[in-house]
């Protein structure tokens, strides 16, 4: 049984009480940033800006 079966599902701006669970939550968001921090800094490539614009016209 995967560890997700076994937790309840957390409830979006609802506050943890359990200091485990805000300890997890510092931690995943330090880890969480630790590898993505340089990849959000990185510019989009143009290609994919070129995409997204044709998209954008298509739609309208």
């Amino acid at each position: 049984m995967a560890l997700k079966d076994k937790c309840p599902p957390r409830q979006p701006g609802k506050k943890s009480t359990d200091r485990s669970d805000d300890a997890f939550e510092l931690w995943l968001k330090r880890g969480l940033h630790q590898l993505f921090d340089d990849v959000t800094k990185e510019p989009v490539p143009e290609e994919l800006l070129r995409l997204i614009e044709e998209d954008r016209k298509r739609t309208k």
